[in-house]
């Protein structure tokens, strides 16, 4: 168990930091400058820019400083905020895109499952294909299309919840569900399909023999070996709706950690760029990381095949 967590940890930690140089260079190799944009500015005045922020220094010495920087979590500071650190916005933004986030997962997984069940246990009748159409139109439709669709049916026609902004659990629920719309179309056909193939096996027409009901079929048997392709979907799905969708937040006003990045991209904000890239990178890895301990808890096979079992 010691050995697969520290091989994890190790491959997490490379990662983290190849992803690290990548950002690094590639914000440097921008043409253009952070502090020119519409307007010019005096030679003197860039200069004195470029030597605050350490960007007339080597790049090589900039680099070794960045990395020291990420070992003790200092992002450094924000080119267009003034008086306000990288750390600083990701405090801000995070603890909002993370309460949406779990909001549409919770949403996404729940309604995903339920619907995969119901197709798979109505095998190609109306509610089958109903629930695949469905599934199929959630798809189809991109986040930002279903978000501008409900606020004009819900918001402005019909006038059940508030158009956009941040405060109230009314304002979470039409950006929760633009948010969750498309993994739980992609869970619900997950789920059909495995416990369509799982339901075929010899262990479920011998339970089904013994006088086993549907529920206790399903619930015994079917539902733990079918999820398991699930829960492997989850550490993407979870990083990705746990740190903001860029789109949705814009949309709705949201000032989550995806608004953050939009306007550090437009205000070509470098340290912003690179410390939510950077941050949202380490938020991935821990999902995946915690999603492979958990299929392996699930499913007892893999504990021993990874030498998980202690011999």
């Amino acid at each position: 168990m010691i050995e697969h967590l520290s091989k994890k940890a190790g491959i997490l930690l490379l990662s983290l930091f190849l992803v690290a140089t990548m950002t690094f260079f590639l914000m440097h190799a921008i043409p253009g400058d952070p502090f020119v944009q519409d307007k010019a500015i005096p030679e003197e005045i860039l200069a004195a820019l470029h030597k605050h922020y350490g960007l007339d220094q080597p790049l090589y010495i900039q680099f070794g400083k960045y990395l020291e920087g990420l070992v003790y979590f200092e992002l450094g500071p924000s080119f267009k905020y003034e008086g306000r650190t990288v750390n600083q916005i990701i405090s801000d933004g995070f603890p909002v895109s993370f309460y949406l986030g779990i909001e549409a997962l919770i949403l996404a997984v729940f309604g995903g499952v339920t619907l995969g069940s119901i197709a798979s246990l109505n095998h190609l009748r109306w509610q089958d294909h109903l629930t695949m159409v469905i599934a199929v139109i959630g798809i189809s439709v991109p986040s930002f299309i279903l978000a501008s669709f409900l606020q004009y049916v819900l918001a402005m026609k019909l006038d059940l919840l508030p158009v956009a902004r941040w405060g109230s659990f009314a304002q979470t629920i039409m950006p929760a569900i633009s948010l969750a719309a498309l993994p739980m179309a992609f869970i619900a056909r997950l789920t059909r399909a495995n416990m369509i193939e799982v339901m075929q096996q010899d262990y479920i027409q011998t339970a089904k023999s013994k006088g086993l009901n549907a529920v206790q079929i399903v619930l015994r048997h079917v539902t733990r070996n079918a999820l398991l392709p699930v829960v492997t979907y989850l550490g993407p799905l979870s990083a990705a709706v746990m740190t903001g969708s860029f789109a949705i937040e814009k949309i709705f006003g949201i000032p989550g950690l995806g608004q953050w990045f939009v306007t550090s991209i437009t205000n070509r904000d470098y340290t912003v760029i690179m410390g939510v890239t950077i941050f949202y990178s380490a938020i991935l890895m821990l999902c995946v990381l915690l999603v492979d301990l958990l299929y392996c808890f699930i499913d007892p096979r893999i504990q021993r095949k990874n030498g998980m079992d202690g011999r």
